[in-house]
């Protein structure tokens, strides 16, 4: 009877827990999206400056976050979507409107932008460091591969580092809330890192200076948990 009432107890945690999505452990969430809720941001507003100011942080995370949240599941509720895991769902989202895949992607991506940066210096787990070196020859190289796609994407939109299904890496961008994991880009695997590149998310600090806060998020990544989806896959 105890045993019961134990394992009934933690499957309970794990659907209510913020964490649901498993954003730093396992980068492709396998509960129904209808049963999401919404993750806290895993640091206070501040915690990334100068990179990137409190104010933005505050209206990133509580306006345009929440505001793709909330969409997301008003769009679906109802509908045969609402019984697919995000992945699922992504994976077929071509037959999805343009409120789904929009605000899907939005809720998504953002949840593993916040998990991808901290206000503590880390860096590349010794088996991520050594696949980077294997496919991009260097660090280095890979930063400016993967800068210069945030940088000349044009308009909205991402850049990533992804690990296809070939099991190498590679940098790819997507416009306004796609992800490597939806069937309708180019390129497609599993998300490790990414970069968002709307206006909203650099224009209080740096304006029009998009390569300014490109090449200053460097300071903010958060290796440990790019490491973890790394080796996780």
């Amino acid at each position: 009877m105890k045993q019961t009432f134990f394992i009934a107890l933690v499957g309970l945690l794990l659907i209510v827990s913020p964490s649901w999505a498993g954003v730093t452990n396992n980068p492709n969430p396998v509960q129904k999206a209808i049963d999401s809720v919404f993750p806290e941001l895993p640091y206070a507003y501040n915690a990334l400056e100068p990179t990137i100011d409190a104010k933005t942080m505050e209206i990133h995370y509580s306006k345009h976050h929440k505001a793709y949240y909330n969409n997301f599941l008003a769009a679906i509720k109802g509908t045969p979507a609402a019984e697919l895991d995000l992945k699922s769902l992504f994976a077929e989202i071509s037959k999805q409107p343009a409120l789904v895949r929009n605000n899907g992607g939005g809720y998504y991506n953002h949840m593993l932008f916040w998990e991808n940066m901290s206000p503590t210096k880390t860096t590349p787990s010794a088996a991520l460091k050594a696949a980077i070196e294997k496919d991009f020859v260097s660090v280095d190289k890979f930063k400016e591969e993967f800068a210069n796609a945030a940088k000349k994407q044009f308009g909205s939109g991402w850049a990533w580092l992804v690990l296809g299904k070939d099991g190498k890496l590679f940098v790819s961008s997507t416009p306004n809330q796609d992800n490597p994991l939806m069937d309708v880009v180019e390129k497609k695997g599993t998300p490790l890192l990414c970069i968002d590149v709307w206006e909203h998310a650099y224009y209080l600090k740096y304006q029009n200076l998009r390569a300014d806060y490109v090449d200053n998020f460097w300071n903010v990544v958060n290796w440990d948990t790019v490491s973890k989806r790394f080796e996780t896959k």
